[in-house]
């Protein structure tokens, strides 16, 4: 038997790099209550949302997805040619032939990286991140673009005020590298899973390609399991949950958002936690989230180099996945 020469491997990966964009059109409750039976404080109240981003001029997913990467490279301070490998996280193109990765990193000028799609939809992201993590780790890659990017108003019935009035357009991407040492590495290992008997609660309808979600069973779903995923991200992390600086779970609904961030303090974390709270001025964008979310903190002056910070998504699948990282 031949033993194979396996690659030298690092210790684990970092963030280096993060960038988003979102459209410029703008989609307000008062916008919605126009077309159909509901009212800014109606929606206010139940998802905490007072307006949304959504693709009002025929942009292309991957083009948003590519507008992201650019940013997050720059970001960086890499060039395309250092990319090795992109990895798109979407739930939402159009076609699954061809694929959203390869589009995007020729757009971005990234020449014959691997590139592939990955649907964990609104975990996506956090998918993507671990996935890279690993992929670095094992020296199977060096430098990772992950983007989580989503054009849900393709896929919107709106007239249904029960999705329309939550889901929304964006993109948000990251670029991870090796980490030269142990005390740099900067992304904790990924707690992940699935509740596939609960595919039903969240699907695309065959009779009109609309986005379905039964948000009662989804509501009980998420302030009752996500909760235990964070703890175990960071415990995996070998943390405790007042080392947390930073909490940006997928922004899926501000009621869940705030029930999840109770539990984790109830369990130690500190209240001086800060948590994203970027659905209110952003909507819901799935695999968008959470990089969304984690920029506009950093424009805000709400996260800075060396937080340590808590992401989590969870969605439909349905699919759950969080992991720690330190942000650069």
């Amino acid at each position: 038997m031949t033993a194979f020469r396996l690659p030298a491997t690092t210790p684990g990966a970092r963030l280096l790099g993060l960038g988003s964009t979102q459209p410029a059109n703008v989609v307000t409750n008062d916008d919605l209550a126009k077309t159909m039976d509901t009212s800014d404080q109606w929606i206010r109240d139940r998802v905490g949302i007072q307006s949304r981003r959504v693709v009002g001029d025929g942009t292309l997913l991957v083009e948003m997805a590519a507008e992201a990467g650019e940013r997050a490279l720059k970001d960086s301070g890499l060039e395309p040619s250092e990319i090795d490998t992109v990895i798109f996280a979407s739930c939402t193109m159009p076609s699954p032939i061809p694929n959203g990765a390869a589009q995007t990193a020729d757009r971005i000028g990234i020449s014959a990286p691997a590139a592939f799609d990955l649907n964990a939809a609104c975990a996506g992201f956090s998918y993507g991140v671990g996935t890279a993590a690993g992929l670095i780790r094992s020296g199977s890659a060096r430098h990772v673009l992950v983007i989580g990017a989503e054009k849900l108003s393709d896929w919107i019935d709106w007239t249904d005020r029960s999705t329309a009035i939550i889901f929304a357009d964006g993109a948000g991407a990251a670029v991870l590298g090796p980490a030269p040492d142990e005390a740099s590495v900067g992304v904790g290992p990924v707690a992940w899973g699935s509740a596939g008997d609960l595919a039903p609660t969240i699907f695309i309808k065959p009779e009109n390609n609309a986005l379905f979600q039964e948000g009662q069973s989804v509501f009980r779903w998420a302030t009752t399991k996500i909760a235990p995923v964070a703890l175990r991200a960071i415990e995996l992390a070998g943390l405790t949950p007042a080392d947390i600086d930073v909490f940006v779970p997928h922004q899926a609904n501000l009621r869940i958002v705030e029930a999840i961030a109770k539990k984790l303090r109830k369990s130690g974390a500190r209240e001086d936690m800060r948590v994203a709270d970027d659905i209110i001025l952003s909507g819901n964008t799935s695999s968008a989230s959470i990089p969304l979310a984690l920029d506009h903190m950093r424009a805000d002056g709400r996260v800075a180099s060396g937080d340590t910070v808590l992401l989590v998504g969870f969605g439909a699948g349905l699919s759950y996945a969080g992991q720690v990282i330190t942000f650069p």
